[in-house]
């Protein structure tokens, strides 16, 4: 009768080493499922039997093993960034990106199409609702934004956006998605929203180009005749202004001067109704001083003079 010999290896599983190894087992799960570590960016949330039950900070920490507690690490800490019609491909000295214009290309409110490049970035600021409110949070972050930005612009003429109004985009982009996060309950705070690139796409761009250039040589064109109607009217006006105060200058100079003559006149006159006699004399006198008074070289006799011979003396004339 032959006898059975198990083999070697069945020998060497006996209860204690079975024993030995389920203990060691047991405390390699209890040591890994009971400690986890939090980065400096990061907050865990734990739950218990799936009911939320506190959030920790970072460092070493310790829950309850074996799926009893569960951890869910979010980066509250860290500031994320979302792109939008483009995607970078590599970044560096010289970055490459790649674009999308099923998301960039747009109709603005004068319906022209423009391609809008956008970048947004926001920092997780309540762990728990990030965690379990929304379930495809990516997706809803993205469709939000594309909305957001897709009104704006819808809302705005095409140089508006491409000029002065690329600034108002941002801001009311970035109220718009904050406050549409806050009713979903997300738990971000978007802190910025960029525009990158506001362009017309590239199969109208000559054809814009040429717009814009005939609008600067517009702008141009009102820029110089404006410049030429600044020098040239209040030149005009100073000099209409300069004509006008000589002019009155002028009229309040005759003026004057008449109204002295005809004070002159009535004091004369006053003068001659008290002395007739006196004040012709006197007239005379002054219209003969007026006449001859430029006169060096006249003699001036009485015709009525008869006592001697009135003589001239020659050796003062001029030129003896």
């Amino acid at each position: 009768m032959a006898i059975f010999t198990p083999p070697k290896a069945v020998k060497l599983l006996n209860p204690k080493i079975i024993t030995v190894t389920i203990v060691i087992i047991g405390v390699i799960l209890f040591l890994t499922t009971s400690f986890y570590i939090v980065d400096q960016t990061e907050e865990a949330v734990i739950t218990r039997f799936g009911k939320y039950l506190k959030t920790t900070g970072p460092g070493l920490q310790y829950k309850l093993p074996f799926g009893i507690d569960k951890t869910y690490l979010v980066k509250v800490r860290e500031v994320q960034t979302q792109q939008f019609g483009f995607r970078t491909l590599s970044s560096g000295i010289v970055s490459t990106y790649t674009a999308d214009s099923s998301i960039s290309t747009m109709l603005t409110g004068d319906l022209n199409m423009v391609d809008v490049e956008w970048v947004i970035q926001y920092r997780i600021v309540d762990p728990l609702a990030w965690t379990f409110n929304v379930m495809e949070k990516t997706a809803t972050i993205r469709d939000v934004s594309q909305s957001a930005i897709n009104m704006l612009v819808g809302d705005r003429a095409i140089m508006d956006i491409m000029g002065f109004e690329r600034s108002a985009i941002e801001a009311a982009g970035l109220d718009y998605m904050n406050e549409t996060f806050r009713n979903y309950g997300l738990g971000i705070s978007v802190i910025a929203v960029k525009l990158q690139n506001t362009d017309p796409p590239v199969r109208v761009q000559e054809a814009f180009d040429d717009v814009n250039r005939a609008i600067q040589d517009r702008n141009r064109l009102i820029n110089e005749g404006q410049q030429a109607y600044n020098e040239q009217i209040p030149r005009t006006r100073g000099e209409a202004d300069r004509i006008l105060q000589v002019a009155e200058g002028y009229a309040a100079e005759r003026v004057n001067h008449a109204m002295g003559d005809v004070a002159r006149f009535n004091s004369v006159f006053e003068e001659y109704r008290r002395a007739p006699d006196v004040t012709r004399q006197r007239l005379y006198y002054e219209m003969i001083e007026d006449v001859f008074k430029d006169d060096s070289n006249t003699a001036l006799i009485d015709r009525r003079f008869e006592n001697f011979l009135p003589f001239i003396n020659l050796g003062t004339q001029e030129g003896r």
